[in-house]
């Protein structure tokens, strides 16, 4: 569908950019953010797509995050899509910030009334279509096909199905059968994975107040990560929370990850 640019600011010696088109799979206009670095003006770039987690639109990223300075010196696209389809007038759609508007999950859900226009999997990845993925969205990137080879997240909600957000999303979008929500769950995945190599990168804030509520559960996908010799560097830093303020912090960490894969 047409693009059309909403905002462009010169940033990091390049360009911060929000596009908005017309989602054919959510059937909304929907917006991203696009970072061009410099090196783009007269090369091709890799692409790395940063999902944000719940509450977010393409907006938080970047202009909280500090990406674009990283990114710049590494010669890297971002791409920045939305959480979830916007102003659908679906009843009940902004009552909670955990279900509905900005809270998509990245599934594609098969319930009434959500299922014609929450359909934020298919979005990501055959409209926006990810190359690599740093993200709050592990299922997205462990179940993409190649070329998806480098992950990496902050405080990612690592294992849905056994907290009260993704069971409360679950049940929401996908209905009451479990087996359903599986594909959506990256503990789960990473179970069963036999794809190409991936290396995980996961920053996580000690003082996280949704890690002590047992809302984010790092230690269920280290633990199959282990069994399954998926490399994972989990780090947990002291003292930080699920801000912002964490993100930006170790943003630079994370850009330099997947550059080492991308510009290899």
């Amino acid at each position: 569908s047409e693009m059309k640019e909403v905002s462009s600011n010169k940033c990091a010696g390049g360009f911060q950019k929000v596009f908005e088109h017309e989602s054919s799979e959510l059937r909304c206009k929907m917006r991203f953010a696009v970072f061009l670095p410099p090196k783009a003006e007269t090369e091709k770039c890799p692409v790395l797509y940063w999902l944000s987690g719940l509450t977010c639109t393409e907006l938080n990223f970047i202009t909280k995050a500090g990406s674009q300075l990283g990114a710049a010196e590494h010669g890297l696209i971002l791409v920045a899509p939305d959480t979830s389809p916007r102003g659908c007038n679906i009843e009940g759609e902004d009552k909670s910030w955990d279900f509905g508007t900005g809270a998509g999950f990245y599934v594609d859900a098969t319930e009434e009334p959500w299922k014609t226009n929450y359909r934020m999997y298919s979005y990501i990845t055959e409209e926006v279509r990810p190359e690599r993925c740093v993200s709050d969205a592990l299922p997205v990137c462990v179940r993409c096909p190649p070329p998806v080879c480098s992950v990496s997240a902050f405080a990612p909600i690592c294992n849905p199905m056994q907290c009260p957000w993704g069971q409360k999303a679950f049940s929401g979008y996908l209905g009451p059968e479990r087996s359903t929500w599986e594909a959506y769950d990256a503990t789960v995945l990473a179970s069963s994975y036999s794809g190409p190599q991936l290396d995980v990168l996961i920053d996580q804030g000690k003082d996280d107040e949704f890690l002590s509520a047992s809302q984010l559960l790092p230690d269920n996908l280290i633990t199959v990560c282990s069994e399954k010799k998926i490399p994972v560097v989990f780090r947990l830093q002291p003292g930080y929370d699920h801000s912002y303020f964490f993100i930006y912090s170790f943003m630079n960490d994370h850009i330099k990850h997947h550059a080492k894969f991308l510009n290899a």
